[in-house]
């Protein structure tokens, strides 16, 4: 089993995360998409809104990852957005809400 990754998070956020959460599950479904269509310009987008999103719900690391994606697509590197989209989908798969 793979282990869960906690995020504590205000509980003033308690309503919204659940469907942030939902998107982003979304979200990746569409990067893929975007990644095979070699369009960078849909990734660079939303890399970027990504990244301005994640700190601001609780989840820094989803603004790092945004940032990522965000860049290596202004670069065309479609490797790194591959790898990028592996560690969200990985982190979105084990992240585990606790309000506090």
């Amino acid at each position: 089993m793979t282990e869960k990754i906690r995020v504590e998070i205000s509980k003033d956020l308690e309503v919204l995360i659940p469907r942030y959460l939902e998107r982003r599950h979304k979200e990746i479904v569409a990067f893929r998409a975007h990644l095979v269509a070699a369009d960078f310009e849909a990734l660079r987008v939303g890399g970027h809104s990504l990244k301005g999103s994640g700190g601001g719900y609780g989840f820094p690391l989803l603004t790092t990852i945004g940032s990522t994606i965000e860049v290596a697509a202004k670069a065309q590197d479609a490797a790194t957005i591959g790898k990028a989209l592996a560690e969200y989908a990985d982190y979105i798969q084990r992240v585990e809400v606790v309000y506090v």
